[in-house]
C-alpha cells in the first residue's frame, strides 16, 4: 500500500502522538552527543607540563634549602628556545662533585619519575594525565581516537543492518542497554588498554542508539516537517556540547564525568517499559509485510491521534480491511539486507555519492580547525567557536533547504567548502590573519552544513526496507573522515599538507557528483527498492511554463505528424473515387479494346483491394496536365473536402 497517501493520513497524520514520539526521539541524540564529545576532554593534553625533578640526577652536595621552587626547576629542567621548559627532558649532573655550580657539565636525559601537569583547562585528571600518555607515549592518544571511531564505524554498519532485520525499536533498546553497561564499566577502568577496548565497544553501541532514533524520528513525520524535526535534533546535540564544559568544571575528574554522561543512557532504559514513547515504525512493518504488527502499531498511532480505526464515522474505517485485501491472509514477512544494493543502480549511486559528501564534510573540518589555535591558545575559545558554527549551520539549513531544495543547498555547501579550502591552501602565507580567520570559520560552517544535509538527504532517498543498512554505511563514511584527522595527529601532522590537498580536491569533485542526485524536498519516502529506483535526477534549471510564442523562436523543422492508418485509407479511397469519376482535371486514356470491366464506383470510406483496378495506359497516349487555372488555394480546398 502507498503509505504516504493511504495509510498515514487515515491513522492521524502528523498528529499529537507522532509529535510525542518525535520529542522522545530527541533525548537519545542529547545522550549520545554528550558521550561522544566527552572524548575531547578525556584526551585533552595540558598546555603546560614538565618532568618531575629527580634528586638522583643532582650532585650529592646539592642543598635544596638554598633554592626556591622556581630556581630548583631552572637547574633541573632545560629550556626550549628560551620560551618554555622542556616537556620530556631533565638535566643530569655529575654525581661526585664537592661544590655544586650551575656551570657544571651536564647532559639531558628523559623523565625518570613521571610528569607534573598544569591544569589550565578541562579536567584535573583525564585519560592523558592518569597514565602519563605524553612524550614517548603520546601516540596512544590519537590511537584512542582512531579506535573510538573504529567502534562507531563497526556499530553503524552492524546495527544499521540489525535495524532492518529486527526493527527500529529493538535495535534501539539493544544498543541503549549495552552502551549503559559499557559506560558503567568505563568508570572503573584502571588500565589504558582496558579503557581503549571499552571505549571502542561503547562507540559501537552509541552508534546504534543514534542511528535507530534518527530513522524512527524520520519515519513518523510527514514530508513538510522532516527538515525541522531533523534540525531540532541537531540543536539537541549542540545543547549537549554547550552543557559539557559546565559538567567538566563541576566534575573535575574523568571518572565522575563518565558516570554523569552515562546517567542519560540509563534513563533511556525506561523506553523498555513504555512502548508508546518509542514505538516500532509502522512504515517499516508494512514495508516488510508484517501485517499483524503493523495493525497493532497503527491502532496505537490512531488512538494516540484521537482516531479510531473501527469507528465507521472516522476516515480510517476501511484501512484495516484494505490492508487485508492488499496483503492477503497468508502474508509472510520479507526482510532485506544492504547487500541487495548490488541489484540496484539508482539507490547504489545515491548511497555512494552521499557517503562521499559526508566523508568530505567530516574529514575536511580538521583543515579548518587547525587554523583556529593560531589566533589564540585558549581552549574554550576554539571549542565554543566550533559549537557556534554548528548552531549557525543548523539555522542556515532551516531557512534555506525547504525553500531552495536539498540538492541546491548541498551543491552550494560543497562549493563554499571547496573554495575556502583552496584559498587557505594557496594563500595562507599571503593573507591577513583576520581574513584567514574568516575563511576558516566560513569553511567550518559550510563543511558542517554539508555533513548534516548529506545525512538528511541520504535518509530521504534510501528505501525503507534497507534504510538502516544504507544510512549506516553513510554514517560510517563520516566516521572514516574523522578517523583520518586523528591519523594526522598520530603522525604528528607530518602529512597535513597532503591531507589538505586531497580533501580540497575531493570537495571540488563532489560538486560534479551532487548533480547526479534526485530532489527529495516534500516527496514521500521510498519504501521498496523499486520506489528507490524510480527517483531520477531532475534538470538543474527547471523550464518555466511561460514561453515566448514568436514565430521566429519556433523550431524551423517541426516534427513529422504521426502516421494514422485509418486516415490514410480514407484519403486513398476518396482519391480513387475522384479518379474514376473524372472529378479532377486529369485525363487518362484507357485501352481501346480492353476486355477489363469498368470498376464500379466506390462509396466513401470503402477500401480498394489490391489488384482490383487496372491502371495501365494505352501506348502513345499522353497524360494531359492539370488545368493551369486551378490555383493553390483551390487545390487546398479540394484536399480539405477529401
Amino acid at each position: 500500500m502507498d503509505y504516504e497517501t493511504k495509510v498515514y493520513p487515515r491513522s492521524g497524520g502528523y498528529g499529537k502522538f507522532n509529535r510525542l514520539v518525535v520529542l522522545f526521539s530527541w533525548f537519545p541524540t542529547f545522550a549520545v552527543m554528550l558521550n561522544l564529545f566527552c572524548d575531547v576532554f578525556y584526551t585533552l593534553i595540558p598546555e603546560l607540563y614538565h618532568c618531575k625533578p629527580d634528586p638522583r640526577l643532582l650532585p650529592s652536595c646539592f642543598q635544596f634549602s638554598n633554592y626556591s621552587k622556581q630556581g630548583y626547576l631552572n637547574i633541573t629542567i632545560p629550556w626550549v628556545n628560551g620560551s618554555r621548559r622542556s616537556h620530556c627532558q631533565l638535566f643530569k649532573y655529575p654525581r661526585n662533585v664537592s661544590v655544586f655550580n650551575e656551570n657544571l657539565p651536564k647532559q639531558k636525559v628523559s623523565c625518570t619519575r613521571g610528569w607534573e601537569y598544569t591544569h589550565s583547562a578541562g579536567l584535573n585528571r583525564n585519560y592523558v594525565t592518569e597514565w602519563d600518555l605524553v612524550c614517548g607515549d603520546y601516540w596512544k592518544v590519537p590511537l584512542q581516537h582512531i579506535c573510538f571511531m573504529a567502534g562507531w564505524i563497526f556499530g553503524y554498519v552492524l546495527l544499521g543492518t540489525l535495524c532492518d532485520w529486527v526493527g527500529r525499536r529493538r535495535g534501539f533498546l539493544i544498543s541503549v542497554s549495552l552502551s549503559s553497561v559499557l559506560g558503567v564499566a568505563l568508570c572503573i577502568a584502571n588500565n589504558p588498554v582496558v579503557f581503549l577496548l571499552l571505549r571502542l565497544a561503547q562507540g559501537a553501541m552509541l552508534a546504534g542508539v543514534l542511528l535507530a532514533s534518527y530513522i524512527s524520528r524520520l519515519e513518523v513525520c510527514d514530508p513538510p516537517n522532516r527538515l525541522m524535526v531533523t534540525m531540532i535534533g541537531g540543536f539537541f546535540g549542540v545543547g549537549a556540547e554547550l552543557l559539557l564544559p559546565v559538567l567538566v568544571v563541576l566534575c573535575r575528574d574523568w571518572k565522575i564525568l563518565q558516570a554523569v554522561a552515562t546517567l542519560p543512557l540509563i534513563l533511556l532504559l525506561s523506553y523498555w517499559c513504555c512502548e508508546s514513547v518509542f514505538p516500532e515504525s509502522p512504515r517499516w512493518l508494512l514495508s516488510t509485510s508484517q501485517l499483524l504488527q503493523a495493525k497493532r502499531s497503527l491502532r496505537m498511532f490512531s488512538s494516540g491521534n484521537a482516531l479510531c480505526l473501527r469507528d465507521e464515522n472516522q476516515p480510517g474505517e476501511r484501512l484495516l480491511a484494505d490492508m487485508d485485501s492488499v496483503y492477503g491472509d497468508n502474508c509472510q514477512p520479507e526482510f532485506h539486507t544492504v547487500l541487495e544494493l548490488r541489484q540496484t543502480r539508482v539507490v547504489w549511486r545515491n548511497c555512494l555519492i552521499l557517503s562521499f559528501t559526508l566523508f568530505i564534510g567530516t574529514g575536511i573540518q580538521y583543515c579548518f580547525k587547525r587554523n583556529l589555535p593560531s589566533f589564540t591558545t585558549n581552549f574554550y575559545f576554539t571549542y565554543f567557536l566550533r559549537v557556534l558554527t554548528r548552531a549557525l549551520s543548523c539555522l542556515f539549513l532551516c531557512f534555506t533547504v525547504n525553500r531552495f531544495g536539498r540538492r541546491s543547498i548541498l551543491l552550494l555547501s560543497a562549493i563554499i567548502t571547496g573554495l575556502s579550502s583552496l584559498l587557505l591552501l594557496a594563500l595562507t602565507l599571503y593573507l591577513h590573519d583576520g581574513l584567514l580567520m574568516v575563511l576558516s570559520v566560513l569553511g567550518l560552517l559550510s563543511s558542517q552544513a554539508l555533513a548534516m544535509l548529506s545525512l538528511l538527504f541520504a535518509s530521504e532517498v534510501m528505501p525503507t526496507v534497507i534504510r538502516g543498512g544504507c544510512l549506516g554505511l553513510v554514517f560510517a563514511a563520516g566516521c572514516v573522515g574523522i578517523a583520518a584527522s586523528s591519523l594526522m595527529e598520530l603522525q604528528n601532522n607530518a602529512g597535513y599538507f597532503l591531507h589538505h590537498v586531497i580533501f580540497a580536491s575531493f570537495a571540488v569533485l563532489s560538486v560534479l557528483c551532487i548533480m547526479l542526485l534526485p530532489e527529495s524536498r516534500r516527496k514521500p519516502l521510498p519504501d521498496s527498492l523499486d520506489d528507490g529506483e524510480s527517483w531520477r535526477r531532475p534538470p538543474l534549471f527547471l523550464l518555466r511554463g511561460e514561453r515566448d510564442s514568436l514565430l521566429l523562436l519556433l523550431p524551423t523543422n517541426p516534427p513529422p505528424p504521426e502516421y494514422n492508418a485509418g486516415s490514410y485509407s480514407c484519403l486513398l479511397t476518396a482519391t480513387h473515387r475522384m479518379l474514376c469519376k473524372g472529378e479532377i482535371p486529369l485525363k487518362m486514356a484507357v485501352p481501346a479494346q480492353s476486355s477489363s470491366p469498368k470498376p464500379p464506383p466506390l462509396e466513401v470510406g470503402e477500401r480498394v483491394e489490391e489488384g482490383s483496378w487496372d491502371s495501365s495506359f494505352v501506348e502513345g497516349e499522353d497524360i494531359q496536365p492539370l488545368n493551369p487555372s486551378l490555383g493553390l488555394l483551390d487545390s487546398l480546398s479540394m484536399s480539405e473536402d477529401i
